[in-house]
């Protein structure tokens, strides 16, 4: 499996686990977890807004991580891979990392910063497929 293939499953894996950051939110609020595993009629008044970040840092993942794949894909399938689309896929990785770090930190303008990294990582390997 190529570098690019294996930070894509990498990436899909951290997509996967981002999600457990807001529901960790609703353990420390009371009633938080039977909110979570009811049908949710009422909103839930006291959610941590670190957990409410992790909810938009998933979000945000989900939105990014369909574009990087496409990308990876199509240079797979064409034989594209080069030094520039390993960098591209560690940049997009890494940069997705950091930004739900920095987002359920509230690290401002750490998490646009990340965001970039992330988002030049996909153009790189976009750029090589022509």
């Amino acid at each position: 499996m190529t570098t690019e293939l294996t930070l894509l499953a990498l990436s899909a894996l951290l997509c996967t686990l981002i999600p457990f950051i807001g529901i960790s939110g609703l353990l420390v609020v009371s009633g938080g977890l039977d909110w979570g595993l009811g049908n949710r009629h009422a909103p839930l008044p006291a959610i941590p807004a670190w957990s409410e970040r992790g909810r938009r840092a998933h979000q945000n993942m989900v939105e990014n991580l369909a574009p990087f794949a496409i990308v990876v894909l199509i240079a797979n399938a064409i034989d594209v891979h080069n030094t520039w689309t390993v960098l591209g896929a560690q940049m997009f990785f890494w940069g997705r990392v950091a930004h739900a770090v920095t987002y359920v930190a509230g690290l401002v303008p750490w998490r646009t910063l990340a965001f970039t990294v992330g988002q030049i990582g996909t153009l790189l390997i976009f750029l090589q497929l022509f």
